[in-house]
């Protein structure tokens, strides 16, 4: 199975704190195999409860505590997108969020253009007031 948005920036933050599967469960008093099954995609949708323990444990900054959250409501977004926004710590959540609602037909989406693409439409609505 493909791994998921949310899979991807689970792993991430959890290598950004060094922390291994185990190490994660104990912390988030969440069964690391179901983290493991979260990072590879096998499942997409935990709970709100057990989102609010990894966002605990994780310890992530206000963006990628959003992202996280939004992620668990949207198992769709894909992980490319994620993991195009976690290389720029300038995308805003709103951007993300923007270009998350954006569907993907076709060709591989080229996820800096559609970044590009939000935020052009976000800075013309904030001049329009």
């Amino acid at each position: 199975m493909t791994q998921s948005g949310i899979g991807y920036l689970i792993r991430f933050l959890r290598e950004q704190r060094g922390l291994s599967l185990r190490e994660l469960g104990r912390l988030a008093e969440v069964d690391h195999a179901y983290i493991h099954r979260l990072e590879t995609g096998d499942k997409e949708a935990p709970s709100a409860d057990v989102l609010a323990k990894l966002t605990k444990a994780l310890k992530p900054g206000k963006r990628d505590a959003e992202m996280l959250l939004y992620l668990g409501a949207h198992p769709e977004t894909p992980s490319g997108l994620v993991a195009e926004v976690l290389k720029d710590p300038s995308v805003t959540f709103n951007v993300f969020t923007g270009a998350a609602s954006m569907a993907f037909r076709g060709n591989r989406p080229n996820f800096q253009e559609i970044i590009r693409r939000v935020r052009r439409i976000l800075e013309e609505e904030d001049a329009n007031g």
